[in-house]
């Protein structure tokens, strides 16, 4: 009795190991893997680059925010500073 249930727990093991996935199985499996790692790849390289172009944009808006109130400046001191026009007798 324990030769025999020895033998068919044996086969029964045999059995399930066979069963495994076949090795066009695995490699599909392995495709799927890759293809989701690019797709986040990707989307996450994407993120950055739209994160790094949504700073610059800030960057040059400051700058030109900058530029204006210093040229609108200059133009209130130069207006302080001008001589006024001498008027003509008629």
């Amino acid at each position: 009795m324990k030769r025999l249930l020895s033998l068919i727990v044996i086969a029964g093991m045999c059995t399930f190991v066979a069963c495994g996935p076949s090795a066009e199985e695995k490699a599909k499996a392995e495709k799927a893997k890759a293809d989701s790692l690019a797709t986040i790849e990707q989307a996450r390289i994407a993120d950055s680059t739209q994160k790094e172009q949504a700073r610059l944009q800030d960057s040059i808006m400051k700058v030109a925010e900058a530029a204006k109130a210093d040229s609108m400046a200059k133009a209130e001191e130069a207006a302080k500073t001008a001589k006024p026009a001498k008027k003509g007798k008629k």
